[in-house]
């Protein structure tokens, strides 16, 4: 049996399957420049259609695509990868597949998750897989009649860290979520009350890069829908109160070899890591710059990652260029021969952040870079003389600090296409410069009757 035979006898029991499962329709889903889900239903009688030329969509239409309006690429296909073919349980007759992006028969390099697979080839020629571990913190919400986010009166506590009470009123839901996401083959090992009120964090075991960021998607995915179906709003915004903790979405980074074994790790090592995990480190924390753009891609995500006293009493979000051992008040968390990689919030194009993160890795090995010193102590309680005694730089504190060092920052964009990397800057600019230009109702208070 040949190649072409194999992949119709495959799509054929695929499509059986999917029938006897009660699904009639597939979800062709890629994400945009932003993101976000994207796609459309395609009768699962026409599923051929997704995994040979692709499932059209018009270019333009789509964030950060750059197509033009005429031509042969004015078009975007969506091509289906068979391997993330799965019925959705939240959504009775519906199965999801995710889709790469091609343009004029061609593969697109404006398609994120392209972006991804190219820095993963990088990783897989020098014998290398990378796994991630994400953490997804987010709120549920109900709004008010302006749509604002209203957290339910019982939530508000001084310290609401691992509230039962509060866990207990959305308990269906998140049960929802959880034997729906096991049921896609995530490993939902815990479920908890974060520091905020109406705020919480699922956590499921750490897959290869590819899968990890397909399985964020389809977490979003289920969490929108689940709680909208029960009267509520899920939001991954970084910081939707002044006064109370944001949501990060902190990457756990380990790097494995052929057979399997933990390269990053060195027993023998002071803070337990190899000669590799350094340089992983290194380059990390040199492009972390150019990789906030990436990997905290709003105006809101710097109302998280803030210098000195936070409204909020209390945070564990990062503001400095530092790492240490189990230390989460820097930047990166050295810990068990393995790097959490805290700069991440859930408003991140989580191809693009992990594209990146590879990138920024494989820069530090390959320029054989060395760590600074390593910071263990709670750097939350420096004064500003011992950042500088130290040489301790901090993250952009804006959206507009962060796209100007990516626009300075060649290496990365050498490595994850200039093109995209332009397309990004394009995209992201102008909301930057919307914000600026807004007049928010701080500023009513403080200057409509002022001086």
């Amino acid at each position: 049996m040949d190649d072409a035979t194999k992949q119709i006898s495959a799509i054929e029991a695929t499509k059986t399957k999917l029938a006897a499962a009660g699904v009639h329709t597939v979800i062709a889903q890629f994400v945009d420049i932003h993101g976000a889900a994207k796609g459309k239903y395609i009768p699962i009688a026409h599923l051929e259609d997704i995994l040979g030329a692709g499932a059209g969509f018009a270019g333009p239409s789509i964030w950060g695509t750059g197509l033009p309006r005429t031509g042969a690429r004015a078009e975007f296909y969506g091509q289906g990868d068979l391997s993330t073919l799965q019925a959705l349980p939240w959504m009775p007759g519906y199965a999801r597949i995710v889709c790469n992006g091609v343009v004029d028969g061609k593969p697109f390099d404006g398609c994120s998750r392209r972006v991804l697979l190219k820095q993963i080839a990088r990783l897989n020629k020098l014998g290398l897989t990378l796994n991630v571990g994400i953490e997804p913190e987010f709120f549920l919400f109900n709004t008010d009649e302006n749509g604002r986010p209203v957290v339910c009166a019982k939530d508000h506590q001084d310290k609401p860290s691992y509230d039962l009470q509060a866990l207990a009123r959305v308990r269906d839901v998140l049960r929802c979520m959880e034997t729906g996401l096991t049921a896609c083959g995530f490993d939902v090992f815990q479920i908890d009350h974060e520091d905020a009120s109406g705020q919480y964090e699922l956590n499921y075991h750490y897959s290869d890069a590819l899968k990890a960021a397909d399985r964020f998607i389809l977490f979003k995915m289920a969490a929108s829908h689940i709680a909208e179906e029960a009267g509520l709003l899920f939001s991954l915004m970084p910081k939707p109160f002044a006064d109370r903790p944001g949501s990060g979405l902190h990457l756990h980074l380990s790097l494995t070899d052929a057979s399997g074994n933990a390269v990053m790790a060195d027993k023998a090592d002071s803070h337990g890591l190899s000669k590799i995990g350094r340089e992983c480190i290194a380059g990390l924390l040199a492009h972390s710059p150019a990789l906030a753009a990436f990997h905290a891609p709003s105006v809101n995500s710097y109302k998280r990652l803030v210098i000195g006293r936070s409204l909020s009493g209390t945070t564990w979000a990062p503001a400095h260029i530092g790492w240490g051992y189990n230390n989460r008040t820097t930047v990166l968390r050295a810990v068990a021969g393995r790097m959490e990689f805290r700069l991440t919030d859930g408003s991140s194009n989580i191809y693009a952040a992990l594209a990146s993160t590879i990138a920024a890795m494989l820069d530090g090995v390959e320029q054989n870079m060395a760590p600074p010193v390593p910071i263990d102590e709670d750097i939350y309680e420096w004064e500003d003389a011992q950042f500088k005694r130290h040489r301790v730089k901090t993250l952009p504190q804006t959206l507009g600090e962060a796209l100007v060092a990516l626009g300075e920052d060649s290496a990365l964009a050498k490595a994850l296409g200039e093109d995209y990397v332009a397309e990004y800057l394009a995209t992201k600019t102008p909301e930057w410069i919307d914000y600026c230009r807004s007049v928010s109702d701080w500023e009513y208070k403080r200057y409509l009757t002022w001086p």
